[in-house]
């Protein structure tokens, strides 16, 4: 038998030649290049489809061609975040690795484990095939982190000879998912009226410190949103009628990202002392709401560059008010599932841009009809607030498959080789299985995955122990199903 560390090794070898590779969201050609050719190396029939999804074909062992076909999913991209001063260039930079005893972990950046491992376990698994095993089909999808644009795109025949659908992109090693949120993109962009800077101190006030993390999974945790913090202390700068000119507006890093961060440099004529007074003032209150959870936000003042031009105060007051109108944390708990998160939101990315202050929103819900609710209430708030939104079509939840022969079955394979029971759980998260389910309702679906903590920050790291674990549970799946134990 194969030893754990080799599997941890050669995993990982599969997932160094990953991180060495940029691979941003809408930025995967590169990737996709990598992994078509390395599944042609290894025998496979393989399309890369218009998109730059890959779809890789391994035949059965001989006498097992009527066998199920199973498919073996992840996605090839991953959210780029740095921390703050850390040099890092999402499109140029690989990822720097760093290993410990119990984790693997990332330089100062994201690690890419979500999804990269699951896309190297699924290298592994065809590298070093089950015997026997039925028809296998990887599929390696793009832009899972931003839109589900590879999921969308992707051709329904490479769904349709399919029994069982096992998807690599779970963050818990002992969690069987069966159900996941949907979600809807949201976007409002406030025009901006510029005049040129003339008289006043320049300052950069910044927002830091806050834990961030994964808008589904760690939504219920009560954390902090930097550009709702930003957003407030505009307006308590307004109340203090301290009179400024706002030149930028920044913060977050990804739509699905708990803003950790934002930052404003503004022309203004008050004096350092009350500003400090306004801003001390406002951490106070954070900490009365959030300090339990993140206690060391920082806000910090610093003399800026004098910029050319500032935004006029009526474009910044308006953006300010709507960001506080669109509430974002969880709306509302499931009244069916104990701890699960039904309906939630979150305000990930704020930008100036040439003409516009411009802002994400980005609710979720396993709730297919309050996701239908927000489309209009978001529109009618941008409308009221002067912020125009360019609201997207929703992506759905994926429900739940009680009959499911092939959640049944990974339970029992964990039980066997674990000695202990494996949790089954819908979860808040959106997952590409949810296209998967709608394209093909007849496709038995899981998603299984390593355990990977404080996903899409620079805090993401590995737990090297689960690595092989995992692998030998999709193994004697891949097994029973060629031997029809199922």
């Amino acid at each position: 038998m194969v030893k754990d560390e080799e599997i941890l090794e050669a995993v990982l070898e599969e997932f160094s030649q990953l991180a060495k590779i940029p691979r941003p969201s809408g930025h995967e050609q590169a990737v996709s290049n990598h992994l078509k050719q390395a599944f042609t190396k290894l025998g496979c029939k393989v399309v890369q489809d218009e998109a730059y999804n890959i779809i890789a074909d391994l035949e059965a062992t001989p006498g097992y061609e009527k066998a199920p076909r199973t498919i073996l999913q992840g996605h090839m991209d991953m959210v780029c975040v740095a921390d703050e001063g850390v040099a890092y260039d999402p499109e140029k930079d690989p990822i720097r690795l760093v290993r410990t005893a119990e984790y693997l972990l990332a330089e100062g950046t994201s690690l890419g484990s979500d999804d990269g491992t699951g896309v190297a376990e699924i290298l592994y698994l065809f590298r070093h095939a089950p015997e026997p095993h039925g028809p296998l089909r990887a599929i390696v999808t793009v832009d899972e982190e931003t839109g589900m644009s590879g999921a969308q795109r992707l051709d329904a025949e490479h769904l349709s000879d399919a029994d069982f659908y096992i998807n690599c992109d779970s963050e818990e090693e002992d969690l069987l998912t069966v159900g996941s949120a949907g979600g809807l993109d949201m976007e409002y962009r406030r025009p901006v009226h510029w005049r040129a800077a003339d008289t006043g101190k320049a300052w950069r006030l910044t927002v830091g410190g806050l834990r961030g993390g994964h808008s589904g999974e760690r939504i219920n945790d009560g954390r902090g949103n930097a550009i709702q913090v930003m957003a407030q202390l505009l307006l308590d700068m307004l109340d203090a009628d301290i009179v400024f000119s706002a030149a930028s507006l920044e913060g977050g890093t990804a739509r699905n990202v708990i803003p950790a961060s934002a930052s404003m440099i503004f022309l203004t004529g008050a004096s350092e002392e009350k500003i400090r007074q306004v801003m001390a003032s406002r951490r106070q209150k954070f900490l009365a709401s959030y300090g339990s959870v993140d206690p060391d936000m920082t806000l910090t003042l610093a003399p800026a560059d004098m910029p050319e031009r500032v935004m006029a105060a009526e474009d910044v007051k308006a953006a300010a008010e709507l960001i506080l109108a669109l509430h974002s944390g969880v709306y509302a708990m499931s009244p069916h599932l104990s701890g699960l998160v039904e309906t939630s939101a979150n305000l990930g990315i704020l930008r100036t841009e040439k003409d516009a202050i411009w802002f994400s929103c980005y609710p979720r819900s396993s709730v297919d009809a309050k996701l239908e609710d927000f489309q209009r209430l978001g529109a009618i708030l941008g409308e009221r607030f002067g912020c125009p939104a360019r609201i997207g079509t929703p992506f759905p939840a994926w429900p739940e498959r009680p009959e499911s022969r092939l959640s049944k079955l990974v339970t029992d394979v964990f039980r066997d080789q674990q000695k202990k029971e494996m949790r089954v759980a819908a979860i808040h998260a959106g997952l590409e299985c949810s296209f998967i389910a709608k394209k093909n309702p007849k496709i038995d679906i899981v998603s299984i995955g390593v355990t990977t903590l404080d996903i899409h920050s620079p805090r993401e790291r590995l737990v090297l122990t689960t690595v092989a674990p995992q692998v030998r549970l999709i193994t004697e799946t891949l097994r029973r199903i060629a031997a029809g134990r199922f």
